[in-house]
């Protein structure tokens, strides 16, 4: 890997909403500097570089990959493009921080995992809940062992979206639906706490264009723990979290996906019988205010890991990536939601359209 620059020097891929909430973000990180912008077409990049103050301006993603004063690449084409320019960034001898979904399936995650080692570059994929003060709370509960053995996770993000069968969310062609687009955040959850399920059922409906847009999938761990996670395009979901254990639980009010208050719920119960009750507050609430939208944090774990000489991530790792695309994939072939990419995997793969 080659050495870290004091400044590290940020490429963003693609002028959408979520690069533009990117890019206002970066500003938050004192050693992240946005030198370059790629899109699709010049004139999208003109205008976001004049926007962001962003110097260099490419019409290309080619282009973007080139440039040898770009030393990591937030790609934020969509879903369908991240295969192609994540390997043209990797090739090119970019870092890569990926938007979310990492891929359309996990027979393309695992061959850009694969690909990010062989260049010896970090490849993470932006599961950027994951380091917002909230999921850092979250985690220090349960590693507590506050809420003792979990058994239960419930999760749910969903919002009612004007239908048009060409916009990305409804197009198949685009990898349109609920489940990769705002799926993945109840789906990481889980993981997250439970690790990856041993088996995967859900139900739903699929629209008239053929992608899900109403979901309820239900996971099962190890040890006999579930997860429930909702997803829709049809509905607006309450967007909250509870997560119950064998001794409490922790409540996530909205938004379950960078929450800024969590409440950590005891029950007051005898130690034994005829014991005093147990004199732990029976609720307590946590703030966790977020600096920005919330995306900036993820910057500064992978400079962190950039800056100690590892190119892979230890909180969303590139096994941990591929692990959410097997269950995002199994979620959808319960449905029977399929995409082009999908019957593009290789027949000695068909782990992309098998659920557990």
């Amino acid at each position: 890997m080659t050495d870290v620059a004091e400044r590290i020097r940020w490429g963003i891929a693609g002028t959408g909403m979520i690069a533009r909430v990117f890019a206002h973000d970066l500003a938050f990180v004192e050693d992240a500097e946005l030198v370059a912008v790629g899109s699709r077409a010049g004139t999208s990049a003109e205008a976001f570089g004049a926007e962001f103050g962003v110097e260099r301006r490419h019409g290309s993603y080619a282009a973007l990959a080139a440039d040898p004063g770009v030393d990591i690449v937030y790609v934020a084409s969509p879903h369908t493009g991240h295969l192609e320019h994540t390997l043209l960034f990797l090739a090119a001898g970019k870092h890569v921080l990926c938007e979310k979904p990492l891929a359309v399936n996990a027979a393309q995650a695992r061959a850009m995992t694969a690909a990010a080692a062989s260049a010896d570059r970090l490849l993470m994929e932006a599961v950027w809940s994951r380091f917002t003060p909230g999921y850092q709370a979250m985690r220090s509960v349960l590693d507590a062992g506050e809420i003792g053995d979990v058994l239960l996770v419930e999760a749910e993000f969903g919002f009612r979206a004007p239908f048009d069968p060409l916009h990305r969310l409804f197009n198949p062609a685009l990898a349109g639906g609920s489940v990769l687009d705002i799926g993945i955040y109840p789906v990481q959850l889980a993981h997250l706490i439970l690790g990856p399920p041993e088996a995967v059922t859900a139900s739903g409906i699929v629209g008239t264009t053929g992608v899900d847009e109403h979901v309820v999938a239900v996971l099962r761990h190890a040890g006999g723990a579930l997860a429930v996670a909702k997803s829709s395009l049809r509905a607006d979901l309450a967007g909250t979290a509870r997560i119950t254990g064998t001794l409490g639980s922790i409540e996530v009010p909205s938004s379950m996906w960078a929450p800024e208050t969590l409440i950590v719920r005891l029950p007051v119960l005898p130690t034994r019988i005829g014991a005093a009750a147990d004199v732990r507050p029976p609720e307590r609430r946590i703030e966790t205010p977020l600096v920005g939208t919330g995306l900036h944090y993820q910057v500064r774990h992978v400079h962190d890991r950039l800056r100690a000489g590892h190119v892979a991530s230890d909180v969303v790792s590139p096994a941990e990536s591929v692990r959410i695309a097997e269950t995002l994939d199994a979620i959808r072939a319960a449905l029977g939601v399929r995409y082009p990419e999908d019957r593009q995997t290789s027949p000695d793969d068909d782990r992309a359209e098998r659920p557990t």
